[in-house]
């Protein structure tokens, strides 16, 4: 007699529409949600043995008044399963003792929190199987899958119908369950194994690969058949859930609880829409760090990286950063260890140490928290970046558009950087160079003003400002440049100063302003009209002063003696 079950599945004809065959989803999906645990269009019955949890029998969902619960319960779960493992897998081994069976290659797992445990046999033994099916008579249209409780094992048992071509078709899983050309491949009963927990999402998830479609709407229940979907290989469902949870409203508990899902989940490419818009939402939330310091320093390492990897973070400066970070890290690692490690494999990549001050790089050499060939790595780095010519920053950064962490890429800061070279012989002097583009100056109309980041001479701190403001007779808008002393109780300063810019044909720096000033705290000192031009004329196409879209400005400062 012709074997019936190869007549339904032969590995070589079937027409593959799952998301690993060539060209899925060039076409609809097709619904076979009349077959579902129909014995009428069913080769196979398979047996979900069900674990009961050790401290709750019901779904990971019930009883959960919000996402925030459902992520605790399941944590909670997944740190049980792992102190289980033994206490299974001896288990496992002691059922394919008990019943002769063989393990398909590569398909059972000790893990069983992580990977499906799959088990092919020619009829179970201690359960109860319906014996309709193809091929034995008249058979009787069934939609419902039977449930008992297996005496010898302790096991709940459900048996359901299901045709091996559809879940073939959706799931690599099933895929290499029913064509690994073993003997057991062509036996009727297929036995997986899942937790009580699990039993929900796991329905679902076989309704699903049938009917492309989901019943279950909440953010828990769909979470659940995400990971069930993971963990079965279905990647069809796991994007679908993870549209889903997008379209939902998007809050920081949500978003911080889709980038701690299992680090097999997150991986997955079909997840990676929903865990780039959960970074987008909380690198948006907090972009002013500032403003919300406090929340930040209570996130959690996923929640930082996704916050601190955003170019447009308004922060004073990359210095800033670097604070933030330690001080982020010694809240939550308080073990010197742990928190180099955290340090040194996932924090050190969000600092963008070229942008940061020379001043500021020379304490992250004498920094503890860092391991020292990681300190001096860094700073070596970022000291040959800013010894680049300007175009040769811009090409660094270019070529990192495309990679996660932008080291070379300048964030919006509230003080613009500044390169400083100092002088101690024969008298302390520095020079300082502060670039600006034409739309920052084209920002600053009519009254806008532009700070550069802290510089430092005889051990004071100073600053530039560059401003839109009206002339001395207050006839029309002008750019004009100032110099400014970081308050500092009442110690004065003499400094000669003289401010130039680069221009054009030559594009050498040309001398615009010389003066003296001594300084004391909180004063500053410049010329209102830099150019001796109107705003207009400034920043007008055939401006001289605009080189490839860059103001070039530099201040010398020498201390008089």
């Amino acid at each position: 007699m012709k074997n019936l079950n190869n007549d339904i599945f032969d590995p070589q004809t079937i027409i593959m529409d799952s998301d690993f065959s060539p060209g899925y989803g060039s076409g609809t999906e097709s619904d076979f949600g009349f077959a579902f645990n129909d014995s009428n269009f069913s080769d196979r019955i398979l047996i979900v043995e069900i674990v009961l949890d050790s401290r709750d029998s019901k779904s990971d969902g019930e009883d959960c008044s919000s996402i925030v619960d459902w992520a605790r319960k399941r944590k909670r779960r997944r740190e049980e399963i792992r102190k289980e493992n033994d206490v299974f897998t001896q288990s496992e081994e002691e059922v394919l003792n008990c019943n002769m069976l063989d393990t398909v290659d590569g398909l059972s797992y000790e893990n069983q929190d992580e990977e499906a445990v799959a088990m092919v046999e020619e009829s179970p033994s201690g359960t109860e199987m319906t014996t309709d099916h193809p091929g034995d008579g008249e058979a009787p249209k069934s939609s419902d899958s039977s449930t008992n409780m297996d005496s010898s094992t302790g096991l709940q048992v459900r048996t359901i119908h299901i045709s091996s071509p559809i879940l073939a078709a959706k799931s690599p899983f099933f895929y290499k369950l029913f064509s690994n050309g073993m003997r057991e491949s062509e036996q009727r009963h297929v036995t997986v194994q899942i937790h009580a927990s699990e039993e929900a999402a796991f329905m679902d998830l076989l309704n699903f690969m049938y009917s492309n479609t989901l019943s279950t709407t909440t953010p828990t229940a769909l979470l659940d058949v995400l990971m069930a979907a993971d963990k079965f290989e279905v990647a069809s469902c796991m994007r679908h859930c993870s549209r889903l949870l997008r379209n939902l409203p998007m809050t920081c508990e949500s978003a911080l609880l889709y980038l701690d899902l299992p680090s097999g989940v997150l991986m997955a490419d079909a997840v990676l829409p929903l865990t780039d818009a959960a970074k987008q939402f909380l690198a948006a939330r907090f972009k002013d760090i500032t403003k919300f310091q406090e929340e930040v320093l209570n996130l959690p390492l996923a929640g930082i990286v996704a916050v601190l990897s955003n170019d447009d973070l308004q922060v004073a400066s990359e210095d800033a950063v670097y604070d933030f970070v330690l001080k982020w890290a010694r809240i939550h690692y308080p073990n010197l260890e742990e928190r180099r490690e955290i340090l040194g494999s996932r924090l050190c990549r969000l600092i963008r140490f070229p942008y940061m001050t020379c001043r500021k790089l020379k304490k992250v050499l004498t920094c503890n928290d860092f391991d020292p060939e990681l300190s001096s790595k860094v700073v070596l780095e970022a000291l040959f970046f800013k010894a680049e010519a300007p175009y040769r920053q811009r090409s660094l950064a270019a070529e990192e558009g495309s990679a996660s962490h932008h080291r070379f890429v300048e964030r919006v800061y509230k003080y613009r950087p500044a390169k400083v070279v100092e002088f101690e012989l024969p008298r302390q002097q520095c020079i300082v160079y502060l670039d600006l583009k034409r739309e920052e100056c084209n920002n600053l109309f009519p009254a806008g003003r532009v700070y550069s980041q802290a510089f430092h001479l005889g051990g004071q701190g100073f600053f530039l400002s560059a401003h839109c403001n009206m002339d001395q007779q207050s006839s029309f808008h002008c750019f004009g440049l100032f110099l400014g002393m970081q308050e500092k109780g009442s110690v004065s300063f003499a400094v000669d100063y003289e401010f130039a810019a680069r221009t054009k044909p030559t594009e050498e720096y040309v001398s615009k302003y010389k003066g003296n000033y001594t300084f004391t705290g909180g004063k500053a000192v410049g010329y209102r009209n830099l150019f001796g031009i109107p705003w207009t004329a400034f920043v007008a196409e055939d401006s001289v002063y605009f080189i490839n879209g860059i103001l070039h400005l530099r201040a010398e400062l020498t201390i008089r003696q």
